[in-house]
């Protein structure tokens, strides 16, 4: 890796940092496949604008009681130079949900920080199952020999001992000692305990009976054996004096918590496991193309907002306790679906910006299943392909669910990993579901859902427009928000604005505090210090008064307009005190950005230096 590629990383983690508030406003910081999951004591600090226009980020969601900062595949990287900023936290300290969260938050809270950590090699380990049947399935790899054998037990290591694996995780969210925790999940892993499940002679231990179960795989029971230990080691931490405290407390808990677990928690949370798996199959029995119509269609929308963190425990419990999945192929449509939205765009739009987004997202729901980047990097923002792709994906996961195939392996849906649903149902349907959403979510995006001709659009490097081509090329002003004078964005002080990373614009030196609207359209966030306003043609403008602003926590500002308000330009949309904000040591600079500059053609600044109210300051063309 590059020094300047570690050194972009460096810069992004830092940025990121300071829009979220600095290191003293994260109460913790955790991370999933493509997003930077932040647990912060003061989410209004966020500044989500700013956050949202780095280059690097490519969305800001609040899900889960989390700010959730989209990165795509660099995200385990930046994650690691985010931690090199923060202070140092005890590995056994929980990462505790933000106390206005609700229960539902709560819950996608917890399942995210339980499962999260293992899902990669999860992954990993489930493509390489899922090859391994490729191969026994066409006879290249006999499943008798013992070259099956070692490469089986490298794919299925890691779910035989989940419960190792999550009582690691979950101690850690929990609060309790991990090798405790360990220990408790060994000894239900442990051989001569998996022998008397199936032992024909009753089990007891000191007479009372004992129920027994298998807890290879198994996901709940550990989970609540760890919450348990947290709850008693924290008890125990106050009555047993501190020279013995270290030792006699894991004593303790293993003595008594792991019997009682055998006893009593092991088998209610496995027959709890076990219900969840048989009420999914009913679904499915029931109606399985309803269900795979509403899985699919749901998928990607779950994923927007952080939500299918709960069916992921659902998939997990799945394989956990029958060893397959149902639920979770119809992701596969939701996967494609958005993919083939994402390459319609890239083949259709002559934008050579969002050509350079569109390329790589849609490489990477192909190949590694990871369609964050062209949901929130193009999809969503264009608003038609996104919905063509959620209905697309409708229409694939009824096909999947009527093939009746079922997954055999986790495995991050993609179309390298379909060999997972080899062994069951019909194949070939459930390719045709799968390949079929992403074919009709590509015909109806390439059709209708880009607002642009196929062919002769002007772009930067100067095609000559048709007449006709000509008229669908608009041109739209934005107008001077105040009075002042007009400098270049490398003229100012703040490099994430200087570097243009947030947009193109333009700086003004303010001459006084009145705040208008630089052009119809809607405010879409208003803070005290800044403005954001979709025009009517889709322009994102940004208006941010002064510089590290929010440090001010809104005193010297006076917003008149509200999120959701609609105005017209030059309508009055705030104020500010100068002489206050310069006397108390800010830079008054203004800046004026159009967010979403990658999306359009041209942004350019004018040529005067002295500007009013109502001046052209830019002209964007789409």
């Amino acid at each position: 890796m590059s020094n300047e590629r570690v050194m972009s990383r460096q810069a992004l983690a830092q940025a990121v940092l300071d829009k979220v508030g600095g290191p003293a406003n994260v109460t913790s910081l955790t991370s999933c496949f493509t997003r930077l999951r932040f647990v912060l004591k003061d989410p209004s600090k966020v500044q989500r604008a700013d956050l949202e226009q780095l280059d690097g980020v490519i969305s800001v969601v609040n899900a889960g009681g989390q700010v959730q900062v989209v990165i795509g595949s660099d995200v385990l990287q930046v994650r690691e130079q985010l931690e090199a900023l923060l202070p140092r936290q005890d590995s056994e300290e929980a990462a505790p949900a933000p106390e206005t969260a609700n229960l539902f938050d709560r819950f996608v809270n917890l399942i995210s920080a339980i499962f999260q950590p293992i899902l990669w090699v999860l992954a990993g380990t489930g493509l390489l199952k899922a090859f391994i049947l490729v191969a026994s399935s066409f006879g290249w790899l006999a499943s008798t020999s013992t070259t099956y054998v070692i490469l089986s037990a490298s794919a299925d290591a890691l779910f035989y001992f989940l419960p190792m694996f999550l009582a690691f995780t979950a101690a850690k969210r929990f609060g309790a000692n991990q090798f405790v925790s360990l220990t408790l999940a060994g000894g239900l892993l442990y051989p001569s305990i998996i022998g008397l499940a199936s032992a024909e002679a009753p089990v007891t231990f000191f007479g009372i009976p004992v129920v027994m179960a298998t807890y290879t795989s198994s996901v709940i029971p550990i989970v609540v054996i760890v919450w348990v230990q947290s709850h008693a080691e924290r008890w125990l931490k106050k009555v047993l004096p501190g020279m013995v405290v270290n030792f006699l407390s894991p004593a303790l808990i293993v003595l008594i918590l792991f019997p009682l677990s055998l006893m009593t928690i092991g088998p209610l949370t496995t027959y709890l496991g076990q219900a969840i798996t048989n009420a999914v199959g009913w679904i499915y029995t029931v109606s399985p193309v309803a269900a795979g119509f509403v899985i699919g269609g749901l998928a990607q929308f779950l994923v927007v907002f952080g939500l299918h963190w709960a069916m992921i425990a659902v998939i997990i419990n799945e394989f956990g306790t029958s060893g397959q999945s149902f639920t979770i192929l119809p992701f596969y449509a939701g996967v494609t679906a958005q993919t083939g939205a994402v390459l319609a765009v890239f083949l259709r739009t002559r934008n050579a910006k969002l050509k350079q987004v569109a390329g790589p997202a849609a490489l990477s729901g192909l190949l590694s299943g990871i369609s964050e980047p062209a949901v929130y990097g193009v999809n969503l923002p264009l608003r038609r392909p996104f919905i063509i792709g959620l209905g697309s994906a409708a229409v694939g996961g009824a096909v999947i669910a009527a093939s009746g195939v079922v997954s055999h392996a986790f495995a991050v849906p993609s179309l390298i990993s379909m060999p997972a649903a080899l062994g069951s149902g019909d194949f070939t349907v459930f390719v045709i579901g799968v390949v079929g959403a992403m074919v009709l979510a590509f015909v109806l995006t390439y059709l209708f859902g880009v607002k642009e001709p196929a062919a002769g659009l002007p772009v930067a490097g100067g095609v000559t427009a048709t007449p006709a081509v000509a008229a669908a090329v608009r041109t739209s002003r934005i107008l001077a928000p105040m009075a002042g004078s007009t400098r270049t964005l490398s003229e100012i002080s703040d490099q994430v604005f200087a570097s243009g990373s947030m947009g193109k614009g333009v700086a003004l030196l303010p001459a006084d505090g009145q705040l208008f609207a630089p052009a119809d359209g809607v405010v879409i966030a208003c803070l005290p210090h800044a403005y954001g306003i979709r025009t009517d043609d889709g322009i994102e403008v940004l208006v941010h008064v002064g510089i590290d602003t929010i440090k001010l926590e809104g005193e010297y500002f006076r917003p008149a307009v509200q999120a959701g308000d609609r105005v017209t330009a030059g309508d009055a949309i705030g104020t500010v005190d100068l002489k206050a904000l310069t006397a108390a040591g800010y830079d008054s600079t203004t800046v004026v950005l159009v967010t979403n500059s990658a999306m359009l053609s041209r942004v350019e600044r004018t040529t005067h230096v002295d500007v009013s109210p109502g001046d052209v300051l830019l002209e964007v063309t789409r």
